[in-house]
């Protein structure tokens, strides 16, 4: 896509910065994400990033057109690091389970970036490689094409989407907050006025835990039911286990 080009100039591969260092997409990119990394990071800037670059802030924009390109480069980025230890398993349900595992693990080391991740698309070479491998997941699973891609869509969106929630940074205070209105605030809404909240009340302090284990779950069990009893009833003499 087109925010994500490059601008391809060999001049620019050769510019040194001012501490006489080759300045690189890579290195750019590096810096970028230590930045956004470190505290305060939220308030990525070119200005900030040349400073610690020891370069002309315009420097950047000889490797990336723009901000945009440049935070969707990190985002490429960082799916390449998730996916640099993935394996396929021998049955594919469980190979779905362990690319979303290692999809919300990279979003919660790097939360500043999660939200960009769950609703860009970095048409980066990283990706495609994750596309290309979780479309070849779905189609061992004896999907027809058409429904390879639908399924894959829906499997990744929800992943990224419930794995953003789970990386969002939140302060001690709002911590506690969230956890005290359902330990406390709900569990103690009186029954007239809140009848079906109130016959759960003591299930409802585990709303506050993380919904992307039984969501991942769900979803992954409605793709075995979905696939050809011929493939998903013989990939593996043991059903798929659950993270």
């Amino acid at each position: 896509m087109p925010g994500t080009e490059r601008v391809r100039s060999v001049g620019a591969r050769r510019r040194k910065t001012r501490t006489g260092v080759v300045l690189t997409a890579d290195m750019i990119v590096d810096t970028a994400l230590r930045l956004i990394d470190a505290p305060g990071g939220d308030k990525l800037s070119v200005r900030r990033l040349g400073a610690e670059l020891g370069a002309d802030p315009t420097a950047v924009y000889r490797y990336f057109r723009d901000m945009d390109a440049l935070l969707l480069a990190l985002a490429d980025r960082l799916i390449g690091d998730a996916f640099a230890e993935f394996v396929p398993r021998e049955h594919w349900a469980d190979s779905l389970r362990d690319l979303a595992a290692s999809l919300r693990r990279s979003m919660r080391l790097h939360p500043r970036l999660a939200h960009l991740r769950a609703i860009r698309v970095t048409a980066g070479p990283h990706e495609m490689r994750v596309v290309d491998t979780g479309i070849g997941i779905m189609l061992s699973a004896g999907f027809a094409p058409a429904d390879a891609v639908r399924h894959y869509r829906d499997f990744v969106d929800t992943v990224l989407a419930v794995a953003a929630v789970d990386a969002a940074e939140l302060t001690e205070e709002q911590e506690a907050a969230e956890q005290e209105a359902w330990s406390r605030v709900y569990t103690s809404l009186p029954a007239d006025g809140y009848p079906n909240v109130h016959l759960v009340r003591e299930h409802l302090p585990s709303m506050y835990n993380s919904a992307f284990p039984g969501t991942i779950d769900k979803l992954i069990d409605a793709l075995v039911q979905a696939a050809p009893a011929e493939v998903s009833g013989t990939r593996t003499s043991s059903p798929p286990g659950r993270s």
